[in-house]
């Protein structure tokens, strides 16, 4: 029995991980779980799924915490984000999922490369911002990153039994987003609704905005970079708007081989937890019968300049991912709230990367540190407070 800390436990992964769980129930057990803010949505899990403590990050009105501990007797809660990375510390468990949304996830993943535990990831930026840092940190304890998101899971899975030299050049494929279509006259001014109508992935509001402006494609070439120990060179995207082909992998012979499977991220938690085994499931099922077309081209570049602004910063990698991550974050919570444009939201990155000097190798207190004071600037720019 694996005994699992779920981290992010309301969000669409971590709701993604809840059903692995119910299904494997004789091979996974969730030794503590957290949310930010969802208490009620958590509670109920917890009970149905016997989770004996929850932690709760965002929730800071002591009133409302007392309310909350008493409608749920049964369990213990603690509040805050000291008390979730306490936890990491020091309780029972053999594996952590990481699925805490944005740069929120990053103190989280070296409190579990800390303690020694295996790190299924599915926190893009704790590479993308700190891959120089967690990487050579896991491996000094002798644990491992178990990625979860489906690009990297892909990888993961192909890469099995091949050493490194033998791998020429991988391929992340890209949906395009919900915007993949519109005309491009268009997208300056396009709805925070129609921005979240993803055709194929079912996620969180961020995940599928990033996806509408290819960000979080940049994210996923950092984080490949430092997963694999490819050079940027060695990494390409491809659009595949189908999203059944996950990642594929040249290797120096010429062959290419991928992984497919319907888009769904239970298949990818899955491998995750199992891992190296292969568990048997019926929560995706793949019928190559009627899978019809496949189709494969390059990323219209002019479609998504914020794809390759990410991809610039990456090469030049430094506080300048952290940067633009943050300014990102900032600018999706102005929009969110019909403070700016959907446009706005290159502008905002592209400024913050200009405006910055970059120093070539932070420590995880400079991150941290640069992480929230771009993010306050930006809000403080348009009179928007700090949000949480």
């Amino acid at each position: 029995m694996v005994k699992l800390a779920l981290l992010g436990a309301t969000g669409s992964v971590g709701s993604s991980t809840i059903e692995v769980v119910k299904e494997q129930a004789e091979h996974f057990a969730i030794s503590f779980a957290s949310a930010h803010l969802n208490w009620h949505k958590l509670c109920e899990i917890a009970c149905e799924l016997s989770i004996p403590q929850l932690v709760f990050t965002g929730i800071e009105d002591t009133s409302q915490q007392t309310f909350i501990r008493n409608q749920y007797p049964s369990l213990k809660i603690y509040f805050g984000i000291s008390e979730l990375l306490n936890m990491l510390k020091n309780e029972d468990y053999d594996l952590a999922l990481n699925a805490i949304s944005g740069s929120a996830g990053l103190k989280s993943s070296f409190a579990i490369a800390q303690r020694g535990k295996n790190l299924a990831l599915a926190n893009k930026e704790s590479l993308a911002m700190a891959g120089n840092l967690l990487m050579p940190l896991i491996k000094s304890q002798g644990s491992k990153i178990l990625p979860v998101d489906s690009e990297h899971s892909a990888v993961f899975q192909l890469l099995e039994g091949h050493p490194h030299n033998e791998i020429k050049k991988v391929y992340l494929t890209a949906s395009g987003g919900a915007l993949r279509d519109i005309p491009l006259n268009e997208l300056e001014n396009i709805t925070l609704d129609r921005a979240l109508q993803h055709p194929n992935w079912s996620m969180g509001t961020k995940v599928t905005l990033d996806s509408a402006t290819m960000f979080n494609k940049a994210l996923e070439v950092m984080e490949a970079h430092w997963l694999f120990d490819l050079d940027f060179e060695q990494i390409d995207c491809v659009l595949h708007p189908q999203s059944v082909v996950h990642s594929l992998v040249e290797f120096i012979d010429g062959a290419i081989f991928a992984q497919m499977s319907q888009p769904d991220m239970k298949l990818p938690i899955l491998y995750a937890l199992s891992y190296p085994d292969r568990l048997p499931s019926k929560l995706v099922q793949t019928d190559l019968k009627h899978l019809g077309n496949l189709e494969f081209s390059p990323i219209p570049t002019e479609r998504y300049p914020l794809f390759i602004l990410g991809l610039q910063v990456a090469y030049a990698g430094g506080i300048l991912p952290t940067v633009l991550n943050s300014a990102n974050e900032a600018a999706l919570r102005l929009f969110q709230a019909g403070v700016i444009r959907y446009a706005d939201i290159y502008r905002i990155c592209q400024e913050a990367v200009q405006n910055c000097i970059n120093e070539p190798e932070p420590s995880l207190e400079e991150i941290l540190t640069v992480n929230e004071q771009v993010f306050q600037h930006i809000l403080k720019e348009y009179n928007f407070g700090d949000i949480q």
